[in-house]
């Protein structure tokens, strides 16, 4: 029961991250507002959780001896690639993390949204935002053609 539980959790997460990423981008393509940061902000912190369980079910799932085994996943293409496309969604939210605690910072100090939420920033970060969401999307298929026994030697 902990194997389906653990795997229930990891698809949950996705869900729950591609909702939290296309939030974050329809937020931040909005006016700079309290109400429209306040909201990615929020998205972010969604995303960040997400990421969390999804990284640490992933991991609980490849070394935990809950699945297949980490021999069989080491070999399979389809796994490959979808940790290649979660090494550059990761690559990719370097900067947009960072970005958003200095806004958090600046907001904490007093600062108002209008002045913390640079539009050509915000509007960058929403790009960024909606590339990730489709590298997740792809992701979510080669999940799919995993379970489906693609990319197995």
């Amino acid at each position: 029961m902990l194997r389906v539980a653990i795997a229930g959790l990891h698809l949950l997460a996705l869900g729950i991250g591609l909702g939290a990423i296309l939030f974050r981008a329809a937020s931040l393509s909005e006016p700079a507002s309290a109400v429209s940061l306040r909201r990615a902000l929020r998205a972010d912190v969604d995303w960040a959780v997400a990421a969390g369980l999804w990284i640490g079910t992933g991991l609980w799932r490849y070394f935990g001896g809950f699945e297949k085994g980490a021999s069989y996943y080491d070999h399979n293409t389809a796994f490959l690639a979808k940790m290649a496309l979660l090494a550059v969604i990761l690559a990719l939210e370097v900067w947009p993390m960072t970005t958003l605690i200095k806004w958090r910072a600046a907001l904490a100090r007093g600062a108002s949204a209008e002045a913390v939420a640079v539009r050509a920033t915000a509007a960058r970060i929403a790009t960024i935002s909606r590339v990730q969401a489709s590298l997740v999307v792809t992701m979510v298929f080669l999940a799919v053609a995993m379970a489906r026994g693609y990319g197995a030697p």
